[in-house]
């Protein structure tokens, strides 16, 4: 379950706005959307108003917080804990996560509860401003609002720092959160999270994880141009931010199909299992999120996702062996990716993800697999597997028509070809994410 970012209007601030972390789609009509993997401990039973003062709520505040993966979107690289400020360069322009201590003046210690809740459950912030639906409130309107009041309860408790942070630094007309009433109109719906009575108690628990504070939909559902949810095909994947969310539906070839409970969890965990090793973005929120949950939430959302119907995944036309290209590219296959990943593409088991007919090398797009070939990757080290094998870089080795070659070879057994202009949109994207940061 690879976890991207799309834009993101990171999850509550103030200061003129919010910030954000992830990307969307460019067109002119489009809005901003956004993805990160929230997920939440058990909830203890409590008031609408809990007291924030009591420990178990704190407690479970800071655990939510965890693994909400709020850290990541508003603590800047060598910054104070939740203070904001970190920049993401968007095709729209520049967005700052901000700050979310409870320094009165420039974060969210003049907040009261129920601002905090309205912004996260309805996208209105402070002052009544419309946040962009990059901040995944279509989502987080299911979560409790004890829940909600709990992580409030955590961030009172951390270090205020002063940092004011203009979050929303769009160019017209994206500057203008107005057009958020219109957005809401056609693709919020409001409403708390309703458990299937004719589902196990766990199976609900990670409907509502994954329904609501995990948002999975918002990376691995596509969109559509006004940067709404495609529901007819959630979770079928979806391209952001220059990676591939894959398919996670019960599709066995590109989806999680044959993935058992146990590998799910695991996966969730460790950031990695038989099949796959997380990298990009999902690894961050292994990283900073998921491998801290509880062992029943893990399994609560398995339990769940393995429930979900098989979509998406129509079977591409395979490249002959005898095509110049695959021949090219198993060459360099030979020459370059053996020595991990095996000749028969069955890598090492925790080290090495496995290429030989995966939903890793089956998925509708080969995004992720450029990106990863050009500027390599370094798996996720969790306390589970602190082991955490890199892959080089090739962007310097190999040519953009290589990189197609080896990748078509490595793709063609059950999807369409890779194209070296694949490959250079790819090169130029990175480079200017490069510039930017």
């Amino acid at each position: 379950m690879l976890r991207v970012a799309p834009l993101r209007d990171a999850a509550c601030g103030d200061s003129a706005g919010q910030g954000a972390r992830l990307e969307a789609r460019t067109t002119a009509m489009q809005l901003l959307f956004a993805c990160t993997l929230v997920p939440l401990s058990t909830a203890p039973a409590g008031a609408q108003n809990p007291d924030k003062q009591s420990f178990e709520v704190i407690e479970h505040g800071r655990y939510m917080a965890t693994a909400a993966d709020c850290t990541a979107c508003h603590t800047e690289p060598g910054g104070k804990p939740f203070a904001g400020g970190g920049a993401l360069e968007t095709p729209f322009g520049v967005l700052l996560a901000p700050n979310i201590t409870p320094d009165v003046a420039t974060g969210i210690g003049g907040w009261t509860d129920d601002e905090f809740v309205n912004a996260l459950r309805n996208g209105i912030g402070h002052g009544g401003i419309h946040l962009y639906p990059a901040m995944p409130y279509p989502y987080y309107t299911k979560m409790t609002r004890e829940d909600v009041v709990a992580i409030r309860a955590y961030l009172d408790t951390v270090e205020p720092v002063r940092n004011e942070v203009h979050a929303n630094q769009l160019p017209f007309p994206f500057n203008q959160r107005e057009t958020m009433v219109g957005w809401n109109e056609f693709y919020f719906n409001p409403g708390d999270f309703r458990p299937d009575p004719g589902k196990s108690e766990e199976w609900n628990r990670g409907a509502y994880l994954v329904q609501g504070p995990e948002h999975c939909g918002l990376c691995h559902t596509p969109k559509n141009v006004m940067g709404g949810d495609e529901n007819g095909q959630a979770v079928q994947g979806s391209v952001l931010q220059n990676w591939y969310a894959p398919n996670i539906t019960g599709n066995r070839r590109v989806g999680i199909g044959d993935w058992t409970v146990e590998d799910i969890a695991l996966y969730l965990k460790t950031g990695r299992n038989r099949y796959d090793i997380a990298s990009g973005s999902m690894a961050d929120a292994v990283t900073h999120s998921t491998s801290h949950l509880t062992d029943a939430d893990l399994r609560a959302i398995a339990v769940y996702l393995k429930d979900q119907p098989s979509g998406g995944g129509e079977l591409a036309q395979p490249v002959s062996l005898q095509d110049q290209t695959m021949q090219r590219g198993q060459t360099i296959y030979n020459n370059q990716c053996v020595a991990c990943h095996s000749a028969g593409g069955d890598g090492i088991v925790g080290l090495f993800p496995r290429l030989s007919g995966t939903p890793l090398v089956q998925q509708a797009q080969a995004t992720s697999l450029i990106r990863v070939v050009l500027e390599g990757s370094s798996a996720v080290a969790t306390d589970g597997a602190p082991t955490g094998p890199a892959m080089p870089a090739f962007a310097l080795q190999l040519s953009d028509a290589d990189i197609a070659a080896v990748l078509t070879y490595i793709w063609g057994n059950a999807a369409a070809p890779v194209s070296a202009g694949d490959v250079s949109d790819m090169r130029q994207a990175l480079h200017r994410a490069a510039q930017a940061s």
